[in-house]
């Protein structure tokens, strides 16, 4: 079985930890910036269904 052969420092572990929080942060801040364009109209990124086409299909 596979063993590390020496300890990680806590700083390249810190490290580590901090870049893995900043991706999703940066990730939650897209979806919500997204989220607030869709909600407003604005959007010209994302494609999804509206309401007008629904009425018309009844």
């Amino acid at each position: 079985m596979a063993v590390p052969k020496k300890k990680t420092s806590k700083q390249k572990r810190d490290q580590r930890r901090a870049s893995w929080k900043r991706t999703a942060t940066l990730q939650a801040q897209k979806a919500l910036s997204l989220g607030k364009s869709v909600l407003t109209g604005r959007s010209t990124s994302f494609v999804y269904p509206s309401n007008e086409e629904d009425e018309d299909e009844d």
